[in-house]
C-alpha cells in the first residue's frame, strides 16, 4: 500500500518575515523587540541579501538648511506627479528618526571632522541629504550590523537557505507561509520583504534573485498589484569590462563631480538631474552615435571617498582615477509591487509588504534617488507594529498547502522585457510580450500597454507626451483580472 505523505513541519511564530534585506532585518527586530516570537526567512546567509550590494545611502532632511517638507517636494518633483502624497509626508517625516535609531543599534554613519552627518548629493535632491556608511558601502556597512544583532536576538529563528514557495490562507485570510522544503510558517502576521523584479530584465544592476518572487507569492494569495509599467534604469551601469556587466557606478559620484561625456568625449547632459532623465539621455545619445556606451569621467573624484566602485574597477583591470569608464544604462528599480497602505498592510488580511516587493505611491513614475533604503526601515518598522495588532489565530489552522514552484524567467524572457519594456516601448513590442509565457512579464505588458502616456520611467514612443488626466491615477491588477487606474491621494 501506498505510504501517507509525512506530516508538514509547522514552525509557530507570532510574525514571520520572509527575505532577510534591510527591509526584512528592520521589520524582524523591530517585531522581536516589541515581545514578538519571529521566523525570518532567508534564501541566503544573511548579510549576502540584494541590501548588501546597495551603493546608495538614505536620504533625509539632516542638514539645518533642509526640511522634511523640501524633501517630499523633492520626491514629488522625481516621481512626475503621481507620487502619493500621503506616503512620501510620512517617509519623509520619519527619515530622521530612522536614521538615529539606525546608530543607536550600532551603524556607524559618516561624518564630518565636526562631527556632522557626511551628507552626500544626488539626482532630483535640492539640498545634500543622503547619509552613506563607509561612502559607497552603505549596504553592506548597514545590513552586516543589523544581521550582527538579529543573530543576538533570542526571538528571532532565522531560517537560513530557505525560500518561501507558497501562501498559506485559510478563507481569504493569510495564515502563514510554506517554504520549498516542506516547512510551513503558522503566524498571526506575514511580512513579505523579498526584494524586487528587476533581475527579470536581460541587463539589470541587480543579483540574480530579484526576480518578482513576493509579487507571485502575494498575487497567489490574492493581493493587489500595481505600477508594473514603471522600472528604473540606472543611467551608469558598467558595461564591456569582463567580470563588471552591470555594475553599479552610484550617483553619489555624480553628485561629487564626475561628469558623463559621448562619444566625442563631450556632455552632454545635466548629471544630477532625476534619473529617468539622465539614463534616457544616455539611451538616445547611444541611439543617436550608433555606440554601446558613454563614459563616466571620474578622474577628479577623490578614489578614497568610494573604495568598493574604484576598487572593484581596479580588480577588473580600468583605473577610474586615469581612465574613463563605460557605462550604459540598466533596469534597477521597480516602482510598482504588491499594494498597501501606509503600514504595509495588502489587499489581503494578514498579509503586510515592505521595501521593493511593496507599492505605497511613494516612489510614483520615478524614484529619488536613496529613498528606497530610508523606506525600508520606515515602512519595515511600521508593518512590524501593525502586524502585532493582528487578531491571534483562534483555532491553530492546519495542512498548509502543498508548495507549487513559483516560475523562473527563460533567457527569453529576460530579453524580452529588454526588448519591449526597456527604456522605450511601444504598442507592438509590449502586444508581444504580453504573450510571453512568465506572469510578471504579461503584467508588466498589460500595465505598460493601458498607460497610454510618457511619464517618468515609462516612455511610449507611440505615446510621447504627458497625459495630465493621468495625474494621480495608478495601474492596479485585483483579483486576477486586467489592469484599470485607480487615483490615490
Amino acid at each position: 500500500m501506498p505510504q501517507p505523505e509525512p506530516a508538514a513541519v509547522i514552525v509557530d511564530a507570532e510574525v514571520a518575515v520572509v527575505g532577510a534585506g534591510a527591509a526584512g532585518l528592520y521589520a524582524a527586530l523591530t517585531a522581536a523587540r516589541a515581545g514578538a516570537r519571529v521566523a525570518l526567512v532567508s534564501a541566503t546567509p544573511l548579510a549576502q541579501t540584494a541590501s548588501y550590494w546597495a551603493q546608495g545611502g538614505l536620504a533625509a532632511a539632516l542638514d539645518p538648511t533642509d526640511s522634511p517638507d523640501l524633501h517630499r517636494k523633492d520626491t514629488e518633483i522625481a516621481g512626475r506627479g503621481i507620487v502619493r502624497r500621503s506616503a512620501a509626508q510620512l517617509l519623509c517625516r520619519e527619515a530622521p528618526r530612522a536614521v538615529r535609531e539606525l546608530e543607536e543599534l550600532g551603524v556607524v554613519f559618516d561624518r564630518n571632522a565636526d562631527g556632522t552627518f557626511g551628507l552626500g548629493l544626488e539626482g532630483g535632491h535640492s539640498k545634500r541629504r543622503v547619509v552613506h556608511a563607509g561612502g559607497s558601502a552603505t549596504g553592506r556597512r548597514v545590513v552586516r550590523q543589523l544581521s550582527a544583532v538579529v543573530v543576538e536576538e533570542p526571538r528571532i529563528e532565522v531560517l537560513e537557505q530557505a525560500r518561501a514557495a507558497a501562501p498559506w490562507t485559510v478563507d481569504g485570510r493569510l495564515v502563514g507561509i510554506v517554504l520549498e522544503d516542506g516547512r510551513a510558517i503558522r503566524a498571526r502576521s506575514t511580512i513579505l520583504a523579498t526584494g524586487g523584479a528587476a533581475a527579470l530584465w536581460a541587463r539589470t544592476t541587480n543579483p540574480p534573485g530579484s526576480l518578482g518572487i513576493g509579487l507571485m507569492l502575494a498575487r497567489q494569495a490574492g493581493a493587489a498589484l500595481a505600477d508594473l509599467e514603471f522600472v528604473q534604469f540606472h543611467p551608469t551601469a558598467v558595461t564591456s569590462i569582463p567580470g563588471r556587466e552591470g555594475f553599479l557606478v552610484t550617483e553619489a559620484i555624480r553628485g561629487e563631480g564626475a561628469t558623463l561625456l559621448d562619444a566625442n568625449h563631450e556632455r552632454f547632459v545635466e548629471e544630477l538631474k532625476p534619473r529617468d532623465e539622465v539614463a534616457l539621455a544616455v539611451y538616445n545619445t547611444m541611439q543617436a552615435q550608433g555606440t554601446t556606451h558613454v563614459w563616466l569621467d571620474m578622474r577628479h573624484v577623490d578614489p578614497m571617498s568610494f573604495p568598493n566602485v574604484v576598487g572593484a574597477l581596479r580588480e577588473s583591470g580600468l583605473d577610474p582615477a586615469t581612465e574613463l569608464v563605460p557605462v550604459s544604462p540598466a533596469s534597477h528599480f521597480c516602482m510598482g509591487g504588491v499594494v498597501v497602505d501606509l503600514d504595509g498592510a495588502s489587499t489581503v488580511s494578514g498579509l503586510y509588504v515592505v521595501g521593493e516587493t511593496a507599492c505605497t505611491g511613494l516612489h510614483g513614475a520615478n524614484r529619488l534617488a536613496s529613498n528606497s533604503l530610508t523606506e525600508c526601515f520606515v515602512q519595515g518598522k511600521r508593518a512590524a507594529l501593525a502586524g502585532l495588532d493582528e487578531p491571534r489565530l483562534h483555532v491553530a489552522p492546519e495542512n498548509p498547502p502543498v508548495a507549487a514552484p513559483i516560475p523562473a524567467p527563460t533567457q527569453a524572457t529576460r530579453d524580452a522585457l529588454w526588448r519591449h519594456a526597456g527604456l522605450t516601448r511601444d504598442a507592438a513590442g509590449l502586444e508581444q510580450l504580453r504573450d510571453d509565457p512568465h506572469p510578471l512579464a504579461q503584467l508588466v505588458a498589460e500595465c505598460a500597454i493601458l498607460r497610454q502616456e510618457s511619464r517618468g520611467a515609462h516612455v511610449r514612443s507611440d505615446f510621447p507626451e504627458v497625459d495630465p488626466a493621468l495625474d494621480g491615477h495608478h495601474a492596479v491588477v485585483r483579483n486576477g483580472g486586467a489592469p484599470t487606474f485607480e487615483r490615490w491621494t
